[in-house]
């Protein structure tokens, strides 16, 4: 009976049911192996070693096809049908082999299928191959580049960049696409131009609009009229004309479908009709290629299967009719450069199955399957047929002309299934106009001048994002989404209202690169070495000649920033970035003097906690500082100055708020020789420090506050705001590092809560430490140890349920239900858990003399002058918490 290994339990559930007794179906859980997140992962010098470590989740997932293959001596691997897959499958062996699982002369065999359907996995079966050895080194070429890009290159910006985070192959090449898109919005200005648009009434009393085409006898330009006086004057030469039909126009016009969907397709138009993120998005499609209802998500290709051809025609004249059917079948060819990469286009794995019939019950799956089948469906039918009308309108003189467009559909076609979104709106004049005839008399109603400015570059969204890397060649389908989100848990790129914006650690990351490895961010340099893997990936070059040739010329780069210093760097980015940060002044002023001294110069500095701001050079004299970013005059005339916004006075002090390294804060009193540390406070983050009033920094200053002696023990109740948020503390001081902390649900509470409450929230928190000190209840007790004595039972904890041998908790992994768990099963666990926490494994032999000492006969008297010990040691395994975080997973 073959062992078939595939990712996921969703995916191995759904073949099994295909395959049936006679296979026995597991999953890896994904990647079973990685490089450990460490140097020395990668040795360039060592002709590319990859040192790779088993992930501690796989070990259990391991042990189970290990424990299978000692029955079942073959090996099918059926993991997806991309690099990533194969890469699993060569993971899956080389560990295998390495444990002894699998020998040289064991058959193992590599099968794909592009769609979890009974068919597709059958004929699968009848295909098995050996693993693709050009797509594994493909995989081994990009992990070993993105590793050695993302540690050698992230530890220079940590050293060189305070609050830098980490730097990527890909990675931060996306982000400068973002951040370059925001310097263009920035330096835009925007140009003021005009247009006339009339209403004009034909003899029949029916109303359409036109707009002005040519004034004076020439044709009108899109900043032809540049402002109102000569707008108004093309009004008046419209009005003192009458104005006549000269020409009318109709064409037959037809409308295509799109192609099928391939990943970026489909992660753009997810995002435009729906606002799901990249991620989002390829999670769903797994899970609906988990369940067989679509075919594989990761692909470069929009062709489609013969077959699928015909059941969608089929489909069509089914649901529309012949009408709605081509003569012949569309075909649509790959644009893909890597054949890799191509797979058959995301469809639907049976094109007679409709949203509705498919009965999905989750709402983001329903709607990408309804999406992904009537793209699918639409991509067969016919096309919608329009009748296009262009009307001009014009005086005898030909001083002036104006043009009405106008749209009808004779035949809605595929738009009776699908319509494709769009990511900006366009002016298409696509209403109906009315019946005109040439040579009849315009009548005028109305004539308005519009002012219009031209608009910035919009922002990227995810989807425009990964539309924009495909058209430069950056990163792949399986890489889309995950570099689409990793730029933004980095914090160098935030989202709202779906746009992406970059953040002050975006870009000073990018203008780092941009200045110091600027070849190793470039869209042509990053694109050209994408084309270099896909030709490892197609069998056409060596991975390790690729890396040597990456390797020469990027480990010069990064010795060469080994002597720059942080002041060097920042300067170095204050000359890049100063259009940004300091845009030139109307009255030809410095931009860079300090408003605060009028003598230092302004210039960028980092902040220890990450970021940046902008800082006066004259430092410590001078504390101007603003936010980095251009100045922005009415957030600096609202802002905390360097000195602190005087709030008023209390008790004969001045009540300041600061702006500090760690926060904003509220301070009573002046910095002195008597006094060096005046009161002081945090300002909660939930407030506005610079709409602070006074009686709110007393209230601050007052902290922390004293409800009193606990009714219990005497000991002091305090309610304070701490780092965490608000709190109380029953303890004899605030400084007092034991006592019970107990979180309080909002700010008022520190002022407002009584003593009746506060015993209550110290009670529950006491309560709610898992009655630790108590004896935990088994949910099933297995009996005693086999080999060793002692009771083996099962509980459930705070990580699930896990088997308990003295000392030793091992969690029961998620394919065995506790109820089913047998004494056997739970030895090995208990020794497997024993093994890896360093502990001896229970053996009979250690047993055994402890039952013979208990049946000697000299130390039969000797048990009343033991009883204490013995009592104190079954005291202390009663009270032994059930520590749910000792359990190892």
């Amino acid at each position: 009976m073959p062992v078939v290994v595939v990712e996921s339990p969703a995916k191995a559930k759904t073949i099994n049911k295909y395959l049936g007794s006679n296979y026995t179906v597991l999953a890896s859980y994904g990647h079973v192996r990685d490089l450990p997140p460490k140097d020395g992962s990668v040795l360039p010098e060592e002709d590319f070693d990859m040192k790779w470590e088993i992930a501690s989740d796989s070990k259990k997932h391991i042990k189970a096809i290990v424990d299978a293959l000692k029955n079942d001596n073959e090996l099918i691997l059926a993991t997806d049908p991309d690099r990533e897959g194969e890469a699993i499958s060569w993971h899956l062996t080389e560990t295998l082999l390495a444990k002894k699982a699998i020998k040289k002369d064991t058959p193992v065999s590599r099968v794909v299928f592009n769609a979890i359907t009974k068919s597709a996995v059958t004929e699968a079966m009848k295909n098995p191959r050996q693993v693709d050895v050009p797509l594994v080194d493909a995989y081994l070429a990009r992990r070993a580049l993105d590793y050695l890009v993302g540690f050698k290159l992230s530890p220079v910006l940590w050293r060189k960049l305070p609050g830098a985070k980490s730097a990527g192959r890909v990675q931060s090449v996306t982000l400068r696409i973002i951040v370059e898109r925001e310097m263009e919005i920035e330096a835009f200005r925007n140009q003021e131009y005009w247009s006339v648009k009339a209403v004009l009434e034909n003899p029949r009393g029916v109303t359409y609009e036109a707009r002005l085409t040519t004034l004076a006898g020439e044709k009108l330009e899109k900043f032809s009229i540049t402002n109102a006086t000569q707008a108004e004057l093309a009004v008046q030469a419209i009005n003192s004309r009458d104005l006549i039909v000269q020409t009318v126009e109709a064409k037959p016009g037809s409308r295509n479908p799109s192609p099928p969907f391939m990943t970026s397709t489909l992660q753009q138009e997810a995002s435009r009709k729906y606002g799901f993120g990249a991620r989002q998005t390829m999670s769903v499609a797994q899970r609906l290629y988990e369940a067989g209802l679509i075919t594989y998500m990761r692909t470069d290709g929009i062709d489609m299967a013969p077959e699928a051809v015909v059941a969608s025609r089929e489909a069509i004249e089914a649901k529309f009719g012949k009408a709605y059917l081509p003569t012949e079948a569309r075909i649509y060819k790959n644009k893909a450069k890597n054949a890799q990469e191509a797979h058959e286009c995301v469809r639907p794995t049976d094109l007679m199955v409709s949203t509705e019939e498919a009965k999905i019950t989750d709402a983001d799956q329903r709607k990408l399957y309804d999406l992904i089948y009537k793209r699918t469906i639409a991509s067969q039918m016919a096309a919608a047929r329009f009748e296009r009308t262009t009307v001009d309108i014009g005086s005898k003189d030909g001083q002036v002309m104006l043009r009405a467009n106008g749209q009808v559909q004779l035949f809605d076609g595929f738009l009776a299934v699908y319509e494709e979104g769009r990511d900006d709106s366009t002016d298409e004049d696509d209403k109906k106009l009315p019946q005109i005839e040439q040579g009849e008399l315009a009548k005028k109603t109305a004539i308005d001048p519009e002012q219009h400015f031209t608009q910035p570059p919009p922002r990227y969204t995810e989807a425009t994002l990964v539309k924009r890397m495909e058209e430069l060649g950056i990163g792949r389908p399986s890489t889309y989404a995950s570099i689409v989100t990793t730029i933004q848990d980095r914090g160098y790129v935030e989202k709202d209202k779906n746009r992406l914006i970059p953040q002050d650690k975006g870009r000073l990351v990018t203008a780092f690169l941009s200045n110091y490895f600027s070849k190793y961010i470039g869209y042509d340099f990053t694109a050209d070495l994408e084309n270099q893997l896909d030709e490892v990936s197609a069998g056409n070059a060596d991975y390790k000649k690729v890396l040597e040739r990456f390797w020469k010329d990027f480990s010069a780069a990064i010795a060469e920033t080994a002597d720059l210093r942080i002041t060097e760097v920042v300067e170095k980015i204050n000359d890049v970035l100063e259009p940004h940060l300091f845009p030139a002044l109307e009255d030809g002023g410095d931009p860079r003097l300090c408003p605060n001294c009028g003598a230092g110069r302004l210039s960028m500095r980092t902040a220890r906690s990450g970021g940046a701001f902008i800082g006066c050079s004259n430092y410590p004299e001078c504390k101007y500082t603003r936010p980095f970013g251009p100045p922005n005059p009415e957030a600096e005339a609202s802002a905390i100055p360097p000195e602190g916004k005087l709030l008023g006075a209390d008790a004969g002090d001045e009540i300041r708020v600061f702006k500090g390294r760690f926060g904003p804060y509220v301070q009573r009193g002046e910095v002195t020789d008597d006094n060096k540390k005046p009161s002081r406070q945090s300002i909660p983050k939930e407030w506005e420090p610079e709409e602070l009033e006074l009686e709110r920094a007393v209230m601050l200053l007052s902290l922390p506050r004293e409800i009193g002696p606990h009714p219990e023990d005497g000991i002091t109740v305090w309610a304070n705001i701490g780092r965490y948020g608000p709190y109380l503390k029953h303890a004899p001081s605030t400084s007092d590092r034991g006592g019970t902390n107990a979180n309080l649900e909002g700010i008022e509470d520190v002022w407002t809560v009584g003593m009746n409450h506060a015993v209550e929230l110290l009670a529950a928190k006491v309560a709610s430490r898992g009655g630790r000190g108590q004896a935990a209840v088994p949910i099933r007790e297995l009996g005693e140890h086999p080999e060793a004595g002692g009771p083996v039972n099962i509980y459930t904890g705070k990580y699930g349920p896990y088997v308990k041998w003295e000392k030793i908790n091992a969690t029961i992994p998620d394919t065995i239900e506790p109820a089913d768990l047998t004494m056997a099963q739970a030895v090995d666990l208990i020794d497997e858990r024993a093994a890896k926490a360093g502990k001896k494994k229970p053996s009979a032999k250690k047993a055994a003399p402890k039952k013979k000492a208990a049946t000697k006969k000299p130390a039969a008297k000797k048990p009343a002058a033991k009883k204490p010990t013995a009592k104190k040691a079954s005291t202390k395994k009663a009270a032994e918490p059930a520590d749910d975080g000792d359990v190892i997973e």
